[in-house]
């Protein structure tokens, strides 16, 4: 299981916020164990990480789930309560790292409830901006112009853990039951939607669907494809059509457990979720999970056996979520030149901000200026996590000849590297290995910066006329 893996397990207050539910003392709580109690003193003051043996003792004499010791989901509240508090609303608290730790720990539902009002007051605040500014220019455009829905549906997969098992589980029955051959997949996923749902694919000249990549015609159940995708583009079209039209109810459920409420919310969940049910049948879990193993998570090696993208291949690397069955945890971006962000999964306890970009000394961005070259990374965070990063810019080809880059960029916990081909040549020994990286400049807190785009948002700016600094932007400090 993943929560026994060579990663330390610092779980303090969830130690003795178990134990006070429970009503225990430490002794007695200890005399459970087996451990004495100025161990078991040790661990709840986070002196001592929790051991494999110690996991298991508290599963089988508490009956609690190993996965609440994790600290993944910690992690992101974590995260997300410090972007929080970088506000100049809070200016002056002064809260560190270890209290923020030590509060969420304590508390994670006071932390999520703190992070939800925050997000009503910004949502707020944005909406009375929208409105003074559509009482300058014409009309109001009614309550719903503020909604975010992308952010709202970015959550929900984060709070998944991008991983859908009941989607998995149709996935396995579906190839059960169609009897796909690997070697011809899309020939497979043609007959099966020519069986199951009377609908033909065809591959048809670019100027035939004037400019769209793809379009299904509901009343003549056809579904045509551009002559200008690849055979691995092709295969996710039919498969993620295929999940549309036979699985429909099964993804509206996951979306209803959830709560997402709202056509557009709904609209871009049930999308979402479409193009994981088509990742997971080009790359059937369990051998998906097998290859990506032996090959050490070799993007490119994984690629040529499930005939999948780069692409697509680094998005199914961050769903192998299964409880006893595990990969690597990976973390996904997706930019294009000018630093948007176009897809991002954030697991494996990697927080993304909110609002703003990336870091600019990722080097996922020095992934356009080498072109075909898979880069690497160690990154060092703030609070001195550090991550191991690789990416690659991918073009995308478009009806008419166009082409597009994107820059992929995938990471998890440094903890992780002797799994990962790519990580072989890195020097882990060397004290400047890791590069200092932030979330992003408005919360970073780092001075000695000459990256810097913006000063941080809870730091008030000095502007000293005689001296330049490594930033452009200085600071006071703490």
């Amino acid at each position: 299981m993943a929560v026994l893996s060579d990663k330390k397990i610092f779980a303090g207050t969830r130690i003795r916020r178990l134990r006070r539910d429970l009503g225990a003392t430490q002794a007695q709580m200890a005399d459970d164990l087996g451990i004495s109690t100025s161990y078991l003193n040790l661990v709840e003051r986070n002196q001592r990480p929790l051991s494999a043996q110690l996991l298991l003792r508290l599963a089988d004499t508490f009956d609690v789930d190993l996965k609440d010791f994790s600290g993944d989901d910690e992690a992101r509240a974590a995260a997300s309560l410090k972007e929080v508090l970088t506000d100049p609303l809070f200016e002056g608290l002064n809260i560190g790292n270890s209290e923020l730790a030590d509060l969420v720990g304590a508390s994670p539902a006071a932390a999520q409830a703190m992070v939800t009002l925050y997000r009503a007051y910004r949502k707020g605040v944005e909406t009375a901006v929208e409105l003074a500014e559509q009482v300058e220019s014409g009309p109001a455009a009614g309550p719903e112009s503020h909604r975010q829905p992308l952010e709202e549906v970015r959550d929900f997969f984060t709070e998944a853990g991008n991983h859908f098992p009941v989607l998995e589980s149709a996935v396995e029955t579906l190839w059960e039951d169609a009897g796909f051959d690997s070697a011809d997949l899309f020939h497979g996923l043609k007959d099966q939607l020519k069986t199951a749902h009377d609908t033909s694919v065809r591959i048809v000249p670019a100027e035939v669907l004037a400019g769209s990549r793809w379009r299904l015609d509901r009343h003549s159940r056809r579904l045509f494809i551009s002559e200008w995708l690849d055979a691995s583009t092709r295969g996710f079209v039919a498969a993620q059509q295929l999940g549309l039209l036979g699985y429909r109810d099964l993804i509206e459920g996951v979306m209803d457990e959830a709560g997402l409420k709202g056509d557009e919310v709904r609209a871009l969940a049930r999308l979402g979720l479409a193009n994981y049910f088509a990742g997971a049948v080009m790359m059937p879990y369990g051998p998906f999970l097998k290859a990506a193993e032996e090959m050490r998570y070799d993007v490119h090696a994984i690629g040529a056996r499930f005939a999948g993208s780069f692409e697509q291949v680094c998005h199914r690397l961050t769903t192998l979520g299964r409880p006893g069955a595990r990969g690597v945890p990976f973390f996904f971006l997706s930019i294009d030149h000018a630093g948007n962000v176009l897809k991002q999964y954030s697991t494996g306890g990697f927080h993304f901000a909110r609002f703003g970009g990336a870091c600019p000394r990722w080097n996922i961005h020095e992934a356009f200026r080498s072109p075909g070259r898979t880069i690497t990374q160690l990154m060092e965070m703030e609070d001195g996590a550090r991550y191991f990063t690789f990416a690659r810019s991918v073009p995308t080809q478009e009806p008419g000849g166009r082409a597009r880059l994107r820059a992929i960029g995938v990471g998890c916990s440094a903890d992780y590297v002797k799994k990962i081909a790519y990580a072989d040549k890195l020097d882990l020994t060397h004290e400047d290995a890791a590069t200092p990286v932030g979330i992003n400049c408005r919360l970073c807190q780092r001075a000695d910066c000459a990256d810097r785009a913006q000063p941080p948002l809870n730091r008030r700016l000095t502007v000293p006329a005689y001296q330049r600094g490594p930033s452009p932007f200085s600071f006071e400090a703490w």
